[in-house]
């Protein structure tokens, strides 16, 4: 993400409630004794914290032995799931992994997430064709396409011009799944962002403007040149016979400006070129099923149906936080990842995947970190679905972000203290900024929780565990930014040992197609 449009801030405030017909393959044969993965153990609910010299020695030597025992996998993968954490920081991987043993009543700090259980880890340069700090557009695109560009700008090479089609036409550049369904594999996108959002989009899209999700945001001058939103890109996919699982939001870019939304009275579509863009789809593809929320979704049946879109949102899907607060009126990520992989597996050459956790960019946006780190913990959760329903002798899983945020964890707290809690040092004291107040272990450089007046509000003095609560920030912005630092990339799987080191971004794209042998 840029930028937060108008409509995207509001859904970011959070001072009210914030905001599949192939036959099943056979089994795969079981990878050769030279290729090895060897996961680490996942940290047992209640195990203690180590407490003695020879303990921490001890665990040492296990992780020794496991990191000797993993053997590079150099066979084919049948299949790849590319998970990307909008916004997902290497701050943002370690208070989520706090936070998350720390809601399990489990010693946070030796806690074994989901993705730390991935065996290979590479750090990756996130910066765009023209840009030191990015946005989702041309790392996304970088990703699946293997190629920077600039902010801004979609699945177009770095000699496209920024809002003109007609010149950035002849610089497309393929993506993966383009690839993929040329040759005949089945493909996927799920994600808790508008399904036309810039990081899904970079699968299908070509577009010189990452705002163009909906015909209504383009100017006329671009519609006159013959340009096509993002939506339309969506369901006229011109690769195979299209995406068999397109799950997310942004369901108001799929519908006219006439037709009032399902779920909420008084919202409208927003296509204000007449088209209904869900009925065209579904005319075109039979024995396919169009969800809008979860009842639908759990009634799909994967085995029967051809295809799936699920589009659960007007605009953005909630957080994962907000989601559960209301019931569940929305699919998780970990459901969705399931179903997508179930009805994807039927496809015997195999296929790709991505699966985006597009609402951790958001809470970071909105200064609200208990947000932003639930929905990486939601991103975990969909990891474990996905890996106790493959198998990683085949299938290349690859987890990663597309850039980072101003998000800092700093002070001096005890081991145990509460991730979102204010600092209290090792001997139960609070540690007491230069004003005399306290002050939080994760802030943000910039964003809408700067302190603007004086005296500054004294952490100490409120809830900072509470959901709705902005850590403070020091510059002040009507949206927290990006930053400009390395990401992680970490995988398992087929060519998984090829992730090591720093790498550029989009040598991602270049492991992944390696990994599916396409030239």
């Amino acid at each position: 993400m840029r930028k937060l449009s108008s409509a995207l801030l509001a859904s970011c405030l959070i001072t009210a409630p914030v905001m599949a017909q192939y036959a099943v393959p056979p089994a795969p044969a079981p990878a050769s004794a030279s290729a090895t993965t060897v996961l680490p153990p996942a940290r047992a609910i209640g195990t203690p914290p180590i407490t003695t010299s020879e303990g921490y020695l001890q665990a040492g030597a296990a992780e020794l032995a496991r990191l000797e025992a993993d053997k590079p996998n150099n066979r084919k993968a049948r299949n790849v799931i590319l998970f990307i954490g909008d916004g997902m920081s290497v701050t943002t991987l370690t208070a989520a992994r706090i936070f998350e043993g720390q809601q399990k009543g489990v010693d946070g700090e030796s806690y074994v997430a989901q993705m730390d259980r991935l065996p290979h880890t590479a750090l990756v340069k996130t910066y765009s064709h023209d840009g030191q700090v990015p946005d989702s557009a041309p790392t996304a695109t970088a990703i699946v396409s293997g190629v920077k560009t600039l902010n801004g700008v979609i699945g177009i090479g770095p000699q496209a011009i920024e809002d003109n089609c007609k010149a950035s036409e002849p610089y497309k550049v393929k993506s993966l799944f383009e690839m993929a369904e040329d040759k005949g594999y089945a493909t996927g996108i799920v994600s808790t962002a508008t399904i036309t959002h810039a990081t899904p989009a970079a699968t299908y899209a070509h577009t010189a403007q990452r705002d163009w999700e909906v015909d209504a945001n383009m100017p006329a001058a671009a519609k006159a040149e013959g340009c096509i939103d993002i939506a339309r890109q969506m369901v006229e996919w011109p690769h195979g016979d299209g995406f068999e699982v397109m799950l997310g939001g942004g369901r108001q870019h799929f519908m006219p400006n006439t037709a009032a939304d399902p779920e909420y009275a008084g919202k409208m579509g927003k296509r204000a070129d007449g088209k209904d863009l869900t009925a065209s789809w579904l005319a075109a593809n039979p024995k396919s099923a169009y969800v809008w929320n979860n009842e639908g979704f759990a009634a799909v049946d994967a085995k029967k149906t051809s295809k799936l879109l699920g589009l659960f949102e007007q605009s953005h899907m909630q957080f994962d936080a907000d989601r559960t607060a209301t019931g569940s009126k929305e699919p998780s990520l970990a459901e969705m990842t399931t179903k997508a992989i179930t009805m994807l597996s039927k496809n015997q050459k195999g296929y790709v995947l991505m699966v985006e956790a597009g609402k951790i960019d958001h809470g970071h946006h909105a200064g609200n970190a208990y947000r932003a780190l639930q929905d990486t913990v939601a991103l975990n959760d969909a990891l474990k679905a996905a890996m106790d329903n493959v198998d990683l002798s085949d299938t290349l899983i690859v987890v990663t972000s597309d850039h980072s945020h101003v998000f800092t964890m700093a002070g001096y707290p005890e081991r145990g203290n509460p991730i979102l809690g204010p600092v209290v040092d090792q001997k139960g004291k609070s540690t007491l900024a230069f004003d005399g107040k306290g002050y939080t272990t994760l802030g943000y450089m910039n964003g809408p929780g700067a302190v603007t007046t004086l005296p500054r509000p004294d952490p100490l003095k409120e809830d900072t565990q509470t959901l709705n609560y902005r850590q403070q920030a020091l510059i002040p912005t009507g949206s927290e930014t990006h930053a400009g630092d390395d990401v992680v990339a970490r995988a398992a799987g087929p060519k998984a040992h090829l992730f090591k080191g720093t790498i550029e971004q989009n040598t991602i794209f270049q492991i992944m197609r390696a990994a599916l042998g396409f030239k």
